[in-house]
């Protein structure tokens, strides 16, 4: 099937890639010179496992290409993907320009020579299909003076819920595909297009093997409203999961309680289920936050005011000053002390500072002067290039981030901090503070070190 993709930005090019090694003839359509000048030397412009060796092989069988003229490719693709960017506004609102340029482009491009599928692939607020379908027309008018005919296309919505780090491994074996669609042809479109990943005939790439008990993945069909309120649903369900262990944590360091004990004891439970119940520092990243704060503005939009998801907000915002807390408890005076601070991304596993935690954390250190002597394993180039306004120390390694700090900060839990000794950290510490923003380390193995320790809820 031949397939077109409106930006190779995260969820374009891992969806472009996955769908180009499956057989599917895939274009991928972006602005940007420089990342298609890495792509095409197979080095993929995000931090992922494993998609440079991916992009690698399926630019050798040509069944990936990637272009910035999208005017012979739009009107023979079958299957049109949108997957660029929708940053928030400052309002909560999802900024759709990028969606729109493409929806303008598509309707200029279109010839109806076959009939094509329009999908939604980026999280859009709810609704947002119709207006794609406005702009594809408005397009195609600007061009032809006419609206294109109503046979010749539809609109559906497919929304993503890939987990940065994972991405390869969530599209060929995600928990569930959603596809939203009004015309049973493109319901029949989408499904033939998924069939290898919904039946699991394909072939697993060396990059992700496949989970060996799976046979099947559940493919959800719906109309398009209710797609995009799955996607929304989903993600505001998981940030109101990690806000209540945070709540909780709150309460169990309050009261005596173990969180950790707390969560896996109700994790148990198969109606509540163990993941996103660990306290910390609170979610980030270009999802939960930015779909929370979308969904909250439509709800308003309609006259409703989500008092629980306004909450979960409030709670996640807060707790990015628990590790600032604990250390002004243990220091007292904190102006002018050395702060190492382990992990800048989001999470582990990407370069992603989109929303970070530790970005917070180290603006908020930075007004109470402190000076921050900084480590991370893949993001620290990119938070000098997008934030060189932070006045901190950029370490070659975990341990020489020690050097002279008088605290211990860990902002994000890469696994390769556990290969540091505790007993460097006591050594190379001036203070023998450790604040464990992520619950990463056990509490008596830092003890026996010598150290101090702080975690969330403990």
């Amino acid at each position: 099937m031949n397939v077109a993709i409106f930006g190779a930005g995260y969820v374009g090019l891992v969806t472009g890639a996955v769908l180009a090694d499956m057989g599917h003839q895939v274009t991928l359509i972006e602005v940007s010179e420089e990342k298609i000048a890495l792509i095409r030397q197979g080095i993929s412009p995000i931090y992922e496992t494993g998609l440079d060796s991916l992009l690698v092989r399926v630019l050798g069988t040509r069944h990936l290409q990637v272009t910035d003229h999208p005017e012979d490719i739009v009107s023979s693709s079958e299957v049109v993907f949108i997957a660029v960017g929708t940053p928030p506004l400052p309002s909560g609102e999802a900024d759709l320009r990028y969606v729109r340029q493409a929806a303008l482009a598509i309707g200029a491009k279109m010839t109806g020579q076959i009939r094509q599928v329009i999908v939604n692939k980026a999280t859009v607020p709810i609704g947002s299909a119709n207006l794609v379908e406005i702009w594809i027309q408005d397009g195609f008018r600007e061009v032809h003076g006419s609206a294109p005919a109503e046979e010749w296309y539809t609109v559906a919505s497919n929304p993503e819920f890939l987990r940065e780090g994972t991405a390869i491994y969530d599209t060929l074996y995600p928990d569930r595909i959603v596809i939203g669609a009004d015309q049973q042809w493109a319901l029949d479109q989408l499904r033939d297009l998924y069939a290898p990943i919904v039946e699991q005939s394909f072939e697993p790439p060396l990059e992700a093997e496949r989970p060996p008990t799976l046979q099947r993945i559940p493919l959800v069909t719906t109309d398009r409203i209710t797609s995009e309120m799955i996607k929304y649903a989903a993600n505001a369900f998981l940030a109101t999961k990690i806000s209540f262990a945070n709540e909780l944590a709150n309460i169990s360091q309050r009261v005596g309680a173990d969180v950790m004990q707390v969560m896996h004891g109700i994790g148990l439970d198969q109606r509540i289920g163990p993941r996103f119940l660990n306290a910390g520092i609170g979610w980030g990243g270009s999802c939960l936050g930015k779909d929370l704060s979308a969904l909250t503005v439509t709800a308003e939009e309609y006259g409703y005011h989500p008092r629980l998801l306004h909450a979960t907000a409030d709670v996640n915002r807060d707790q990015r000053q628990t590790v600032v807390k604990h250390l002004q408890e243990e220091l007292k005076t904190v102006k002018g002390r050395r702060v190492a601070l382990w992990g800048l991304s989001f999470k582990p596993g990407t370069d992603d500072l989109r929303d970070s935690p530790a970005i917070t954390i180290i603006e908020e250190l930075l007004r109470l002067g402190v000076r921050v002597q900084a480590y991370d394993p893949v993001a620290m180039d990119h938070l000098q290039h997008q934030r060189p306004d932070l006045d901190i120390v950029y370490a070659i390694t975990a341990e020489s981030a020690l050097e002279g700090a008088d605290a211990l900060i860990l902002a994000t839990e890469w696994p390769q901090f556990a290969d540091v000794p505790v007993t460097v950290i006591a050594e190379k510490l001036s203070r023998a503070i450790v604040i464990d923003g992520r619950n990463f380390w056990d509490p008596a193995a830092i003890a026996a070190a010598g150290l101090i320790y702080r975690g969330v809820g403990r």
